[in-house]
C-alpha cells in the first residue's frame, strides 16, 4: 500500500460439501459439512516499503460431529517491498495467526490449533491485454502450526479490467499439509467480478474445489466490500 493509505475488505465466504477426495484423490460421499465466515481485512501503508495488515472475524459451521460458532482466526503481520519496478513488484510477508473457534486449517476439525507463524513471498507483474490493464501475482507461503501439521501453500491471481469500473479476478489456492501417513492437499479455484460503486468496490464470485487428497470437495459464494482511503 502507498505510504499513509488504508484498505479495508469486508468479506463473506460460504463453503459446503457432501463429497470429499479420499486418500487416492477419488471423490466419495460424506455427511454434509458447511462453513461460513465473516471477516474484516485491513492493510495500512506504514512507509513506502512496509505495509502492516490484520484480519479478524466470526465463523460458524457444522458437520457429522456437531455445530460450532465463534471468533475466527486473528491475523497480524507485515509486508516488506524489496523491489519495485515499473511493472514488477517483489515483497516478503511475515506474520502470526491466533487460532479461532472454527476450522483453523483446510482439513482440521473445529477448534483444533493454537498459534501459527507464516512466511510468504509475493511476486506481481502488470501489463495490458487488448489495451486494458492486466496483472498477475504468485504467492508462496510456509505456515508453521502449533497443534496441527505445518503447511505449504501456492496461490495465484490474474486480474483484468475489461472496461472502466470493472475488474475480473481468476484465483487459485493450493496447499499441502505435512501429515502422515496421508498428506492432505487441495486445489481450489475462484472466479469473481469487482465493480466500483462510488467510493466502494463490490466483489461477488464463486469458489470451488478442483482436486485434492483427503480433503472436502467444497464450493460456495464469496461476497466482499472494499474501501480504500
Amino acid at each position: 500500500m502507498p505510504d499513509g493509505q488504508t484498505q479495508i475488505i469486508l468479506k463473506y465466504e460460504g463453503q459446503s460439501a457432501d463429497e470429499a477426495f479420499d486418500e487416492n484423490g477419488i471423490i466419495v460421499p460424506i455427511p454434509n459439512r458447511s462453513d461460513d465466515s465473516l471477516s474484516a481485512f485491513v492493510e495500512y501503508g506504514l512507509t513506502s516499503r512496509i505495509t502492516i495488515q490484520g484480519k479478524l472475524g466470526w465463523t460458524r459451521g457444522s458437520d457429522l460431529f456437531g455445530e460450532y460458532s465463534g471468533r475466527g482466526p486473528v491475523e497480524l503481520g507485515a509486508r516488506y517491498t524489496f523491489f519495485k519496478g515499473q511493472r514488477t513488484v517483489l515483497t516478503a510477508y511475515g506474520g502470526a495467526v491466533l487460532a479461532g473457534e472454527g476450522r483453523n486449517a483446510e482439513t482440521a476439525p473445529p477448534g483444533a490449533g493454537k498459534l501459527d507463524t507464516e512466511v510468504r513471498l509475493l511476486a506481481g507483474r502488470s501489463g495490458t491485454l487488448w489495451r486494458r490493464h492486466l496483472f498477475g501475482e504468485v504467492q508462496l507461503a510456509r505456515i508453521g502450526r502449533e497443534g496441527l501439521p505445518d503447511e505449504t501453500r501456492i496461490e495465484t491471481t490474474v486480474g483484468w479490467e475489461p472496461r472502466k469500473h470493472w475488474l475480473l479476478l481468476f484465483q487459485n489456492y493450493a496447499g499441502k499439509a505435512d501429515a502422515e501417513p496421508v498428506a492432505p492437499l487441495w486445489l481450489k479455484s475462484e472466479v469473481s467480478a469487482v465493480r466500483d460503486v462510488g467510493a466502494w468496490r463490490l466483489q461477488a464470485g464463486w469458489r470451488s474445489s478442483d482436486l485434492g487428497v483427503d480433503s472436502p470437495v467444497s464450493h460456495g459464494p464469496v461476497i466482499a466490500l472494499w474501501r480504500t482511503f
